[in-house]
């Protein structure tokens, strides 16, 4: 079989992937995720007097613990194949991929299986996130001290 029959043979039988349908879904969950976090940074102001600067923290915490909940009962994944990147941007992708790789190698073991693979997709985030904030205070110290900015 030449190249162009394949290549002509692979495109009928390949289906066509929805793009516009998958990027509304994506959009929608985001959306409704975002919308979520924002209902919940209103709860912790409304109830437990938080300002707009120090809601931030408690509300990615739960975030991260319902999107924890939810894969830990399977419900995340469904979430996934339905609304795709729509559900991995938000910061509950990150609780979805930590709780994930733990259940995928709990069968290993508590210490080596969990602990030594729950950081494993989550770990590279994780790093950038210390040593770029290593970095900036870094500079911002420097600034400081030559007396370009103030603390």
């Amino acid at each position: 079989m030449k190249q162009q029959q394949y290549n002509t043979l692979k495109d009928q039988i390949t289906p066509k992937t929805p793009l516009a349908m998958n990027c509304l879904k994506a959009f929608a969950v985001g959306g409704v995720i975002c919308s979520l976090g924002q209902a919940i940074s209103y709860f912790y102001m409304i109830f437990f007097d938080f300002t707009e600067k120090t809601v931030g923290n408690p509300t990615v915490a739960t975030m991260v613990f319902i999107a924890m909940l939810l894969t830990g009962f399977g419900q995340y994944r469904k979430l996934g194949q339905f609304a795709g990147a729509g559900s991995a941007v938000p910061v509950t992708g990150f609780g979805n991929a930590v709780i994930s790789a733990a259940i995928e190698h709990k069968s290993e073991g508590l210490v080596l299986g969990v602990g030594g693979n729950m950081f494993k997709l989550a770990g590279s985030v994780i790093l950038f996130g210390v040593v770029s904030a290593f970095f900036v205070a870094l500079i911002k110290l420097l600034l400081v001290s030559v007396g370009v900015v103030s603390w």
